[in-house]
């Protein structure tokens, strides 16, 4: 295969894909096959720009049983967006179609580690708008195994589990949690893409044992007519991504059995608490504790730093700088703000500055920012989320200067994935500033009347 592998489309994946753990294996082993078969090696990176399917599972997990780290992509991203983070991943391979997944599924079935060797690197983008890949470097047995165990052992997934995967496989938790279902003998079952209706086809017909939500999702699923009226075969649904409204929250718990309703608090670049349903009602806004093996501490202007151990460490691919800015020793920093209770509760005050967070997806504005303000008679703009309903934020542009909306949605159309672009416009004759000229971002929303859903 080359280096950008391409063909005829493979049929769409059923809606719903079932999984079982033997099958997974023997899949991965063929995976893994096709990618030493084409010359790739350890610590090489394997590029996937795809939809969710159980083959894109199987491949990713195929190639960090032998150490080839997957770099995977959000499928929605414009080609010009992709191939941006294709140039800065450098991948040995890149897969942007379903008949080049299959393929991966042909080869001579290779030996495989018992555990990833890697974490995949996936992308997250920082306050200049420049993407960044958070990159975990390779990890001996003992390292992979413990980075294994720290997941599937906090989320209790063994043989008898079924796991539903609805959040995107761009997202680390998917593989995360798929990865620890199927490596401790469970079944996974998978949606191509999150519909309400087909996850409560799925809750009622199917009856996994565990899933992961973002609270955009869960607030959808819980509206669809074909979900059940009480979830019984939920031993854990699991939300994080975006702040959980609380009148969701207690719609979840009043639908599920006592006990299963968790949350936690986490990155793309390392994870932080978990929060059990009882421990969130003694403490309604708390994101948890910190997790197994972490210890947290917030410094006096109220950002969070996390202690981890040696397996969950990571750097910004190709990103020195940004790296060190991250890292204090044995603990890391996204940014994010919030405060420590007597006895080591966290609650969040905010994201990074300037992070918009919909549907449970990272969305940084000085990237929707530089694309606005390409387009002819845009003398500012600031981009900024809302509060909404539905996607947790929505994303908002104040703009100055001679143009009309249809111009600005048009341009962001060519240029930006559907998740990026502003739903809402407004037109200011100026934006909010300091006395030192900068920009007061969290005065848009009542500035210029776009809070509330």
């Amino acid at each position: 295969m080359s280096a950008a592998t391409t063909g005829r489309r493979h049929p769409a994946p059923a809606p719903l894909e079932v999984l079982e753990a033997a099958e997974a294996e023997s899949r991965q082993a063929r995976a893994a096959g096709a990618l030493l078969r084409a010359g790739l090696v350890p610590g090489d990176r394997v590029a996937f720009c795809l939809g969710s399917s159980a083959a894109l599972l199987c491949c990713v997990l195929g190639a960090l049983r032998r150490g080839i780290v997957p770099v995977l992509l959000n499928a929605t991203l414009l080609p010009a967006e992709r191939d941006l983070l294709l140039a800065d991943a450098k991948p040995a391979m890149t897969i942007l179609d379903d008949a080049a997944l299959h393929l991966l599924l042909d080869g001579p079935a290779a030996d495989l580690a018992p555990y990833p060797l890697a974490r995949p690197m996936h992308y997250t983008s920082g306050t200049t708008g420049r993407p960044k890949g958070v990159w975990s470097g390779l990890l001996d047995e003992d390292e992979a195994r413990a980075l294994f165990d720290d997941e599937a052992d906090l989320w209790g997934f063994d043989r008898a589990d079924t796991h539903l995967v609805c959040s995107p496989m761009y997202h680390s938790v998917a593989i995360r949690f798929a990865a620890g279902t199927l490596l401790r003998g469970g079944r996974v079952l998978v949606l191509g893409r999150f519909d309400a209706d087909l996850a409560g086809d799925a809750l009622r017909e199917a009856r996994p044992t565990t899933t992961f939500l973002a609270p955009t999702a869960l607030g959808r699923l819980l509206h669809s007519p074909r979900t059940p009226a009480v979830v019984e075969s939920l031993r854990l649904l699991v939300h994080a991504g975006s702040p959980c409204p609380v009148a969701l929250k207690e719609a979840a718990q009043a639908r599920l059995a006592t006990g299963v309703l968790w949350e936690f608090y986490g990155s793309t670049e390392g994870q932080f608490t978990v929060c059990p349903p009882d421990e969130w009602a003694g403490r309604p806004g708390t994101v948890g504790r910190a997790r197994p093996g972490r210890r947290l501490e917030v410094d006096d202007d109220g950002t969070i730093w996390c202690h981890v151990p040696g397996f969950a460490r990571f750097s910004y691919w190709d990103d020195p700088v940004a790296t060190e800015r991250a890292w204090r020793g044995d603990a890391f920093t996204v940014g994010d703000l919030g405060r420590l209770d007597d006895d080591g509760y966290l609650f969040l005050s905010g994201r990074r500055d300037d992070l918009v967070i919909t549907g449970g997806v990272n969305v940084y504005p000085a990237e929707v920012e530089a694309v606005l303000g390409s387009l002819p008679g845009v003398v500012e703009v600031a981009v900024f989320g809302a509060d909404d309903d539905d996607w947790g934020q929505r994303v908002c542009a104040a703009v100055v200067g001679d143009v009309d909306e249809d111009s600005l949605r048009r341009h962001a159309v060519m240029s930006l994935a559907p998740y990026k672009r502003p739903k809402s416009y407004v037109f200011v004759p100026e934006l909010p500033r300091t006395g030192t000229g900068k920009l007061l971002r969290r005065a848009l929303t009542e500035r210029t009347g776009t809070g509330g859903s």
